[in-house]
């Protein structure tokens, strides 16, 4: 058998390297709320528009009547990718 060879670190390394995952990981987790955030602000935008499409889809204006433009967030879809 042969075994592993194991690397020594001191305490004092260790302890920095420490340190540096849990700042990083603590950064990675204020971008991903962030980015959560900002996804939940699209979709009630685009739920509010589902909604007003399928009302107007289910009570059609009257002959002759236009209907203002809805306010589609195309601009936010567009900006995901």
């Amino acid at each position: 058998m042969t075994s592993t060879p194991v690397e020594k670190v001191s305490q004092e390394e260790m302890l920095k390297n420490f340190q540096d995952r849990f700042q990083k990981l603590i950064d990675e987790n204020q971008k991903l709320a962030g980015k959560i955030k900002e996804n939940e602000q699209v979709a009630l935008k685009l739920q509010g528009a589902i909604e007003a499409l399928q009302y107007y889809q289910e009570n059609p204006p009257e002959t002759g009547t236009e209907v203002d433009n809805v306010d589609i967030p195309a601009d936010d879809i567009s900006d995901q990718e």
